[in-house]
């Protein structure tokens, strides 16, 4: 429960991060049978699909690292139904963003590190 309000927060502050930088946030939580993408934003070029991951610090290891190719392929997999479903002439991405709240939800300045197009 608690992991889940924290990962919940931490996406909302993904989401005002990229409005911030100019993204529309198209969709949250978008499921598929293959798996839920966290984040999907658009700017003039693209359309993200942001996998976020929210940590009290990367001492262990980098949020980014979670995102092993099993999750990369279900993103993928979840992604392709949501282009299906909503068509889209913007260039699709896949973005991974780290949230790092020493506090948890009572962090008051969460550090965010944006990774754009992070599969390779």
């Amino acid at each position: 429960m608690i992991k889940k309000l924290i990962g919940t927060w931490g996406e909302e502050r993904a989401a005002d991060y990229l409005r911030g930088k100019g993204y529309r946030i198209v969709a949250t939580g978008y499921r598929s049978r293959y798996g839920e993408i966290d984040l999907i934003a658009a700017d003039q070029d693209y359309v993200a699909f942001v996998e976020v991951k929210t940590r009290k610090d990367g001492d262990f290891s980098e949020a980014w690292e979670a995102v092993n190719r099993q999750k990369q392929r279900k993103l993928r997999q979840t992604a392709q139904l949501w282009l299906i479903e909503n068509e889209s002439e913007l260039q699709p991405r896949f973005d991974i963003m780290e949230v790092y709240a020493p506090l948890g939800v009572d962090t008051k300045d969460p550090k965010i590190v944006h990774w754009e197009d992070a599969f390779q």
